[in-house]
């Protein structure tokens, strides 16, 4: 007796889904001669006849729906084969050609439901769970447009965490994805409208940089809070729905996986903050165990090229996919999908294309932004591709690939290079007609706002097994003390830099504050953790950069040229380390002038001329200065701001006496802002 056909239809979905008292079940494993759901726990599993599922033979696909079972409800699909490749059975012992497997779909693993110990991954059940028990709160939220972006990146792992008296509790202990909303007032008052968490599906390990991802529908256990410690994170979470005049959830509501991960994107929109996920579609694992979606189907002659998901090539430690076939596309689409619509996200961060491009997925990626881009039109879908024609990346299909933004190095090389040679000293010198460049939009993407800029990230500023890949901005700025004014003063310009100009700038977590350090997502590395109390307390400079940035990425939110299109680097001045740009809002006007300065000696008297672009007054709306040891009340700068006069200067019609500050980053606007 084989499992039940009602409730099958051609549009099943795959994995377990909760239906009509019961729920249903289906798999792809083409190879498999039989294929059992193991309920209840599949430790000490035998194959019954009652549990088999049943197949079609012209997909692979094998269902069966199963009454009485329930949210919460425990299972795995235990696989008989060919022989040839090894699994492992309900009573840990290896079987040739047959074994256990965790749901490939499944939207949760076991973690002690509800208070008892969770087996030891990988030898853990599938969760059942209701796709819809969660009551969302966010139905008013829209996402900022594609070009008003600023991103804040960060790893859950080892982000922030702390008790109800306030003390760090990341030592030696993964910090969890409800750890972070005691951030999010920070980040909404900084004025990032968006973040991007690395990647959160379950990895083999307690702890990682999350891009070795195994179940790839599964949210990261060890980020998550078993039900039994629930009671601390439900008190701040309900606090937090409350003040913005939400009804508080149930316990039950915020048990599991799945729930917590809605409750943060949940309170991220309610606090202003997109959530942008990052996914790893290039390979799976390092760690593909014997019960994950390696070998799945326990096929004939096991060999790299009939692994079902993958193809024989590997990369980062891992096995890349096999594009060509559509039920591997399906999954990973599905995948995508399934964060967007289910988990409410707001966008996708596509680690690798280029990979995927190599390994024979440019059909795949058209196939994923197209469905995407259908499906959720709001969603910003960003491509690392570092491919020498990165404009793929972003061209619409069938000359691109289809995504809404692509990473660039121009302003992080350039920058960085800059930096790195003015702390050569004074007399050094800085190629700053390298910025002229960097700022303008990247070869052959349709528009200035597609690049993704940074000049930090999880990559560049990783101290990974004593590889120290980039020095974080300070210790570039000045490697012997990267709290000394140059280091300052540099780093503000850097950011400055970023935060002005064309493109979605990307900021990573600590670089808001100075952070001078590398960081490593290992929980033990305590000595690589940011330093939170060092903003709080115990280092001004921190503070003063902090509020530096904020005030900075605030106005870029409330002057619409610095989000806009054109730009226009119409000064270089190579001798005095200046550069100068304009920005613009065509048609509109709303007219910015930018000043970068790598020069050691300040201009007083209002002594640099500039052109403008513009005659009559132009407003200093922000001064770097100001913020060393803020307020610096010796700032150098320009109070009340200027009255550019009909002179032309520097192929501009109009042109204006300045100050400009050693090291400085000066705005002036025709408007206050918005």
């Amino acid at each position: 007796m084989v499992a039940s056909q009602q409730h099958i239809t051609a549009s099943t979905p795959m994995g377990a889904t909760l239906i009509n008292g019961g729920a249903t079940f289906r798999v792809w494993a083409p190879a498999a001669e039989h294929v059992y759901v193991a309920f209840n726990g599949a430790k000490g599993y035998d194959p019954e006849p009652q549990d088999e599922l049943v197949e079609n033979p012209e997909t692979g696909h094998w269902t069966g729906f199963f009454p009485d079972v329930v949210d919460g409800a425990k299972y795995r699909f235990y696989i008989i084969g060919k022989k040839g490749r090894h699994g492992r059975d309900g009573h840990g012992n290896e079987r040739d050609g047959e074994g256990l497997k965790r749901d490939p779909w499944a939207r949760e693993l076991e973690f002690g439901w509800p208070d008892v110990e969770s087996l030891d991954w990988p030898d853990v059940d599938c969760i059942v769970r209701e796709a819809n028990d969660y009551p969302w709160h966010d139905e008013g939220y829209c996402p900022p447009a594609f070009n008003d972006l600023v991103v804040y990146q960060l790893h859950f792992g080892v982000f922030y965490a702390r008790d109800m008296h306030g003390n760090d509790i990341r030592k030696g202990r993964v910090a969890k994805i409800l750890d972070a909303i005691d951030r999010l007032e920070y980040l909404a008052d900084l004025g990032v409208n968006a973040i991007q968490p690395l990647p959160f599906v379950e990895f083999g390990g307690e702890w990682g940089l999350g891009y070795s991802g195994v179940d790839l529908f599964s949210p990261e256990m060890d980020y998550c809070v078993k039900a039994a410690d629930l009671a601390p994170y439900l008190v701040k979470v309900n606090k937090m729905l409350v003040s913005k005049g939400c009804a508080p959830l149930p316990k039950k509501l915020l048990i599991g996986q799945v729930n917590q991960v809605k409750a943060f994107v949940d309170l991220c929109h309610l606090y202003g903050l997109a959530v942008i996920t990052d996914v790893v579609y290039n390979h799976a694992g390092g760690n593909l165990d014997l019960q994950s979606l390696d070998y799945f189907d326990f096929p004939e002659n096991p060999n790299g090229g009939n692994s079902l998901y993958f193809t024989d090539q590997g990369w980062a430690g891992g096995k890349v996919f096999a594009y060509w076939k559509s039920d591997v596309r399906d999954f990973l689409i599905q995948n995508a999908t399934m964060f967007l619509i289910d988990f409410h996200m707001d966008g996708i961060r596509f680690d690798e294309v280029g990979v995927i491009d190599d390994k024979g997925g440019w059909q795949f990626c058209q196939d994923l932004t197209q469905t995407l881009c259908f499906l959720k039109p709001e969603a910003v879908l960003i491509a690392e591709y570092w491919r020498d024609h990165r404009w793929l990346g972003v061209w619409s299909p069938p000359a691109g690939m289809g995504f809404h933004i692509g990473y660039s190095d121009l302003i992080r090389d350039g920058v960085r290079e800059m930096i790195a040679e003015a702390a050569g000293g004074g007399s050094a010198s800085v190629n700053m007609g390298r910025l002229k460049g960097a700022l303008e939009c990247p070869w052959n993407f349709p528009a200035a706002w597609q690049a993704y800029n940074c000049i930090e990230n999880h990559d560049f500023v990783l101290d990974m097994d004593g590889d120290h890949r980039k020095p974080r901005i300070p210790k570039l700025a000045d490697w012997n003390d990267p709290r000394s004014w140059y280091a300052r003063s540099r780093t503000r310009v850097a950011m400055g830099t970023l935060l002005t100009a064309p493109g979605v700038p990307m900021l990573f977590m600590g670089q808001e504050f100075l952070e001078d350090k590398l960081w490593s997502d290992n929980p033990h590395a305590t000595d690589l953790f940011l330093w939170w109390e060092g903003l709080e307390e115990k280092d001004r400079h921190m503070s003063d950069h902090h509020r530096f940035t904020r005030d900075l990425i605030w106005l870029r939110r409330k002057q619409p040229a610095l989000r806009s299109e054109p730009i226009n680097v119409f000064h270089v001045d190579e001798q005095n380390r200046i550069v100068a740009f304009h920005r613009w809002v065509p048609g509109i006007g709303r007219d910015v002038v930018v000043v970068v300065s790598l020069r050691e000696q300040s201009f007083y008297d209002r002594s640099y001329r500039l052109g403008f672009p513009l005659p009559g007054h132009w407003h200093e709306v922000f001064n770097s200065d100001i913020y060393d040891c803020f307020f610096n009340n010796g700032a150098v700068g320009n109070p009340g701001g200027l009255d550019a006069n009909c002179s032309g200067m520097h192929g501009m019609p109009c042109s204006g006496g300045i100050n400009i500050p050693a090291n400085g980053i000066l705005v002036f606007a025709r408007s206050p802002g918005d």
